[in-house]
C-alpha cells in the first residue's frame, strides 16, 4: 500500500496487540470467589429452605446485572439516535451480549432453585414467563446486529430493538406485586424493608458487588472486541 498524498487524511491502522494485565478482571474474578466462599462456608442457611436458599446469592445477582447490563444497553442506543458516536452503539452491543450472557444464568439458576423448592424445574408464572419473553428479544437484538452489514443501519434499528425490549424490565420486576405468581414478594427491594437476617444482609451486598464488578469486566473486554473490530474493518476499507 503507498503511502497517503500530502495533506490527506491518514487511513486507519489496524489495532495492536494488547499487552498486560486487566487488574479490573482479576479483582473481579478474585472478589467473586471470596463471595461464593463466604455464601457457602460463613453463611448460615435459611430457617425454611435450608442449603438450597444459598443459591439466591447468585440467581439474584445475576438477575441484578441482567436488567443493568440490558437497560444501560437500551439507554446507550438511545443516545446514539441523537449524537450518532459509534463508542455508544459499541457499549450497547457490549452490554446487551453481556446481559444475555447473565439473563441465561437467570434462566439456569431460577430451576435449580425451584426443584427444591417448589417441585418443579420450571412453572408458566409470570416472572419466570417474561424474563424468558426478555431473553428471547435481546437474543433477537443479537441477531438483528449479525444480520445488518451497515455500521449505520445496525446501530440505528438495533437502538430502536434494545429500547422496545428494556422497556419489558419494570414489568418482571414488578411482576410479583401485577399477578399472582409464585415467586414470593422481594426480600431485599421489600416496601417493608429488607427481610432477612444481617450475616445473609452482608453476603448478599457482596455477592451483588461482585457480580456487578464482573460486569463492568466482561464489558471492558467486550468493548476492546469491539473496537478492534471496527478498526480491522476501518483499515480494510481504506486498503480497497
Amino acid at each position: 500500500m503507498t503511502p497517503a498524498p500530502t495533506g490527506s487524511a491518514p487511513a486507519p491502522t489496524a489495532p495492536t496487540a494488547r499487552t498486560g494485565i486487566d487488574w479490573v478482571a482479576v479483582v473481579a474474578a478474585l472478589v467473586t470467589v471470596a463471595a461464593f466462599v463466604r455464601a457457602i462456608w460463613f453463611t448460615p442457611p435459611d430457617l425454611l429452605q435450608g442449603y438450597a436458599q444459598k443459591i439466591m446469592y447468585v440467581h439474584v445477582p445475576t438477575i441484578w446485572v441482567a436488567f443493568l447490563a440490558l437497560g444501560l444497553s437500551a439507554l446507550a442506543g438511545a443516545f446514539w439516535l441523537f449524537l450518532k458516536d459509534p463508542r455508544l452503539d459499541r457499549f450497547a452491543e457490549s452490554s446487551a451480549e453481556v446481559g444475555v450472557v447473565f439473563t441465561t444464568g437467570v434462566l439456569i439458576t431460577g430451576p435449580i432453585w425451584a426443584k427444591p423448592i417448589w417441585g418443579a424445574w420450571w412453572v408458566w408464572d409470570a416472572r419466570l414467563t417474561l424474563t424468558l419473553v426478555l431473553w428471547f428479544l435481546f437474543l433477537g437484538y443479537l441477531v438483528l446486529r449479525g444480520a445488518i452489514d451497515d455500521r449505520e443501519l445496525r446501530a440505528r434499528y438495533s437502538a430502536v430493538v434494545g429500547l422496545l425490549g428494556a422497556l419489558l424490565i419494570p414489568f418482571v420486576h414488578l411482576s410479583v406485586y401485577i399477578f399472582r405468581t409464585q415467586h414470593p414478594m422481594p426480600v431485599v427491594a421489600n416496601p417493608e424493608g429488607i427481610q432477612m437476617p444481617a450475616v445473609m444482609q452482608v453476603t448478599f451486598f457482596f455477592s451483588l458487588f461482585a457480580f456487578t464488578l464482573m460486569y463492568v469486566a466482561f464489558v471492558r473486554a467486550r468493548m476492546a472486541l469491539a473496537t478492534d473490530r471496527d478498526a480491522l474493518e476501518d483499515a480494510s476499507t481504506a486498503e480497497r
